[in-house]
C-alpha cells in the first residue's frame, strides 16, 4: 500500500518578541498621553478610563490592566515627566553629577536647572491632583503618596550633602529634605511661574540661589 503523500507544511514564522514589546510600548506611550491631554482639559473627576480607552484605540481592560485605573495613569504620567528630556533620565543624570562633583554649589546649580526642565512637565499634573483631593478621598490618598515619593528623593539628596559636609551646622537631614521639598513643590512653580510669569529659566536660578543659601 503506498501512503498518501504528506502536504507542504509552512514554517512557523518566528515569534518577534522584539516587535511586540515595541507595540506594548507604543501603545503604553499613547494612552499615557492621552490621559494626561485629557486630564489637564477636563479635569481629574470628569475623565473616566472608558473614555481614555477610547481616545487611545485601547480597551478600557488594557488600561486597568496595565495602570490599575487612574490613579495609575496619574503614576505613569508623573514618572514620565520627571525622567526629563533626552534619553537618559533626570534622575541618572543628577546622580552622575553627585558622584563627580566635590562642588556643593555646583551640585545645586545642577538642581536648578533641573528644576527649570522638569517643572513644567510635572507641576501641571501634579496641581490637578492636588485641585482633585480637596473632594476625593482616594486622590488625597494618591496625593500623599506622590508627596511623600518627593520627600524620599529630597532627603536622599539631603543625605548626600551631609555626608559629603556640606550642610551648614546645626541643620538636620531631615530639616535639609523639607528645604529641598519646598522648593521642589508644584505650588512654588504655580506662584512663581503660572501666576507672575517667571520663565522656567529664571526659576530654576532662583530655586538654586535659595537652596544654596539656605543649606549651605
Amino acid at each position: 500500500m503506498i501512503g498518501r503523500s504528506s502536504p507542504d507544511v509552512k514554517p512557523r514564522r518566528a515569534y518577534d518578541a522584539t516587535r511586540r514589546r515595541e507595540q506594548a510600548r507604543q501603545s503604553r506611550h499613547t494612552v499615557i498621553e492621552t490621559a494626561e491631554r485629557m486630564f489637564l482639559r477636563d479635569g481629574y473627576s470628569s475623565t473616566t478610563v472608558q473614555a481614555i480607552a477610547t481616545a487611545a484605540g485601547v480597551s478600557a481592560d488594557t488600561i486597568y490592566k496595565s495602570f490599575g485605573g487612574k490613579p495609575g495613569l496619574i503614576r505613569a504620567i508623573r514618572d514620565r515627566a520627571l525622567e526629563g528630556e533626552g534619553p537618559v533620565p533626570a534622575e541618572q543624570r543628577s546622580d552622575e553629577i553627585q558622584q563627580r562633583e566635590a562642588d556643593p554649589r555646583t551640585i545645586i546649580n545642577a538642581w536648578g536647572r533641573f528644576v527649570a526642565e522638569l517643572a513644567p512637565r510635572a507641576s501641571p499634573i501634579l496641581l490637578l491632583v492636588r485641585d482633585a483631593a480637596a473632594s476625593n478621598p482616594e486622590v488625597r490618598a494618591l496625593e500623599d503618596e506622590l508627596d511623600a515619593d518627593r520627600l524620599k528623593r529630597m532627603t536622599d539628596n539631603a543625605r548626600r550633602l551631609r555626608n559629603g559636609g556640606h550642610l551648614r551646622s546645626g541643620l538636620s537631614v531631615a530639616n535639609a529634605a523639607d528645604i529641598l521639598w519646598t522648593y521642589s513643590s508644584p505650588e512654588l512653580y504655580e506662584l512663581l511661574v503660572m501666576r507672575r510669569g517667571w520663565t522656567p529659566k529664571r526659576y530654576g536660578a532662583f530655586v538654586a540661589e535659595a537652596m544654596i543659601n539656605a543649606l549651605l
